[in-house]
């Protein structure tokens, strides 16, 4: 193409030397010849005058290799613009979180992203772990933050953090007194929890299963926000993420229940169905998230 004749021409107008030219571009010789006499085909003029010592450019070879020079120049920023152009992260991307992960852990990767990637259009949805996951399996979204796994096996899951749970009540529980408190303590409390669905409901069920213990009442809320106000106002106990809680324990609106040598421990995790992981704006949060996140998880 006329880019290549164009190159060869200009190289040789600096270096002076077929060879040289040859060598510098990485082609024969003879190659470098034809390229000129081509040009001057085209152009229906001499570009150099040659002697056995010498190679000077003509007139004429010198109003060439001005516009050539440019004629290069605009050619490779078009290129560059093009593949800039075809790599740059545009477009639509649609989350879907759990209420846990969309609203105290998602929002800081978005500021993030929106800052990075400006023609970045971001479109989050919330919803519990179920939920989430029959978006993404649905394609409604391109991918989902849920907490914990799921046993749909079309698609892909993969762990990028780990949440420390903890048992919460209001300061005037009478367990939020006692020092460490042991599971029998726990025995025919009244809970307050998220609904069926929902990732930190799954979890406090396994405690409630795992550890046999008898719940005096279940009041179940479909917000993170409504459980620690009924809890601030109330007698009951509950299981949230420390992303959750941070703040109200911090301003003593709520009070960490200690229970001895139990932590618990749960991963979250990202789906997506196989046919997104191309996805160009996929692939562009997941290597926020793992940039964010990137020490691996370890559950205890």
């Amino acid at each position: 193409m006329y880019y290549d004749i164009l190159k060869t021409f200009v190289t040789l107008v600096e270096v002076k030397n077929f060879t040289k030219t040859a060598e510098i571009l990485l082609m024969s010789q003879p190659s470098v010849s034809l390229h000129i006499k081509n040009l001057e085909r085209e152009f229906n003029t001499k570009l150099f005058l040659r002697s056995p010592k010498t190679l000077k450019i003509t007139p004429t070879g010198e109003i060439l290799y001005d516009r050539a020079k440019k004629m290069i120049t605009i050619y490779e920023q078009t290129k560059q613009d093009i593949l800039e152009h075809h790599n740059s992260i545009k477009g639509e991307l649609k989350i879907g979180a759990s209420f846990t992960i969309g609203e105290y852990i998602l929002p800081s990767l978005l500021l993030d992203l929106q800052k990075e990637y400006p023609e970045l259009k971001l479109q989050v949805v919330i919803g519990n772990t179920e939920e989430i996951v029959q978006s993404v399996r649905l394609y409604q979204v391109d991918i989902g933050l849920i907490e914990g796994q799921t046993n749909e096996k079309e698609l892909s899951v993969h762990a990028f953090m780990e949440d420390e749970l903890f048992i919460v009540s209001s300061f005037n529980h009478k367990l939020a007194s006692i020092e460490e408190v042991t599971v029998a303590d726990l025995q025919n409390q009244a809970w307050v929890t998220r609904e069926v669905g929902s990732g930190t409901r799954e979890y406090l069920d396994h405690v409630i299963r795992s550890n046999g213990l008898k719940v005096n009442s279940l009041l179940t809320i479909s917000s993170n926000q409504g459980i620690k106000e009924t809890l601030i106002n109330g007698e009951g106990l509950s299981l949230l993420s420390r992303s959750v809680i941070e703040r109200d324990v911090q301003h003593r609106n709520l009070s960490i229940i200690q229970l001895k040598n139990q932590p618990f421990y749960r991963m979250l995790s990202f789906i997506y169905s196989p046919i997104m992981q191309d996805k160009k704006n996929v692939k562009t949060f997941i290597n926020a998230l793992n940039k964010k996140w990137p020490v691996q998880p370890k559950v205890n």
